[in-house]
């Protein structure tokens, strides 16, 4: 497993970021709420992967998307949510229009 060159994808079809990785799909599903933000629902780790980083890495390269699009978010998802309390730098990208307690 080399998390190094494994990519997040956007699959706008079915409003998720994936990560594959070993062959298997990881993802954070999200909802748009409007143009510019998106909120994260839920995020799953293949069984097998749970524990060597790959949610970490999933989360941080759909955060970069994110960045890099000009999108924020609302972190419904408890894995994220945990994600940006490990990483508070990545707050910069959270909504300040939309709260949790709006959901």
């Amino acid at each position: 497993m080399n998390l190094d060159t494994a990519t997040v994808t956007d699959n706008r079809h079915h409003n998720r970021f994936e990560l594959t990785v070993d062959g298997k799909l990881n993802i954070i599903q999200y909802q748009p709420i409007d143009d510019e933000t998106l909120a994260l629902l839920h995020t799953e780790v293949d069984p097998a992967l749970e524990g060597k980083g790959v949610g970490s890495h999933l989360v941080q390269g759909a955060l970069e998307y994110v960045e890099r699009n000009n999108f924020r978010i609302v972190p419904l998802c408890p894995f994220v949510s945990t994600y940006l309390k490990r990483h508070p730098d990545w707050n910069r990208v959270v909504s300040t229009t939309y709260s949790v307690d709006d959901f």
